[in-house]
């Protein structure tokens, strides 16, 4: 049991410190031996884990959400805006999530599958929004798959926008305009009118979000 425990902490550390270096370097630039380094563990170690620099960001970009619990709504266009203001919140707080954040959108990643964070996106809001489409939340026109796809592509470019100008340090001020200008054109004017939009949203679903975690783990415990 020990010993698992301690493969454990020795893989978390490895993927920490690869979000670490990734983040800074972006994945070309990024060497195992920096990884090495910052991680503090032996080649024998990370090559237990990990067989190779891919692996290892192919392990960053599935780590980056492993541990999101988002709170349910009664109004799933609610959950929608909570999701991205979530990622929104970690983006600007958690390596992991913005190293991973960065290995999705680094077109010079080379041979990377960088298509599994867009694709759980997109499923993820698909299936809320067929919800939301359920509960009469929803204008007659919106195709909830096609929709899905829009929030995802949108709310990606905001991102790499804002990484781009600010080191996402306005990207709670433009996530909050790219939702004022999509949900008017998908949500009934009742539902719209109850949304919760504003930039603090963030911070309140992360909080939220925590303790539901907490909760979690003390019941599993």
């Amino acid at each position: 049991m020990a010993e698992q425990v301690r493969a454990i902490r020795t893989r978390q550390a490895i993927l920490s410190a690869a979000a670490r270096v990734f983040d800074e370097r972006g994945y070309q630039a990024a060497t195992i031996s920096e990884i090495l380094t910052v991680a503090g563990v032996t080649k024998g170690a990370l090559y237990f884990h990990f067989q190779s620099k891919e692996d290892l960001a192919q392990g960053v970009l599935t780590a980056q959400n492993e541990d999101l619990l988002l709170p349910e709504r009664p109004a799933k266009l609610q959950e929608v805006v909570d999701a991205v203001m979530l990622h929104t919140h970690r983006l600007r707080t958690n390596p992991m999530v913005r190293a991973g954040v960065r290995l999705s959108l680094d077109v010079n990643a080379g041979g990377l599958d960088r298509s599994a964070p867009f694709r759980n996106w997109v499923d993820k809001f698909t299936d809320l929004l067929e919800k939301a489409q359920a509960q009469g939340e929803l204008l007659p026109h919106v195709v909830p798959a096609e929709t899905a796809d829009v929030i995802t592509g949108a709310y990606g470019g905001v991102q790499s926008m804002s990484q781009a100008l600010t080191e996402h340090q306005d990207l709670g001020q433009r996530v909050n305009a790219l939702l004022r200008h999509l949900m008017p054109s998908i949500a009934q004017p009742s539902v719209l009118a109850s949304l919760h939009l504003g930039e603090s949203r963030a911070e309140e679903v992360y909080l939220e979000a925590r303790q539901l975690g907490r909760e979690q783990a003390d019941e599993e415990d």
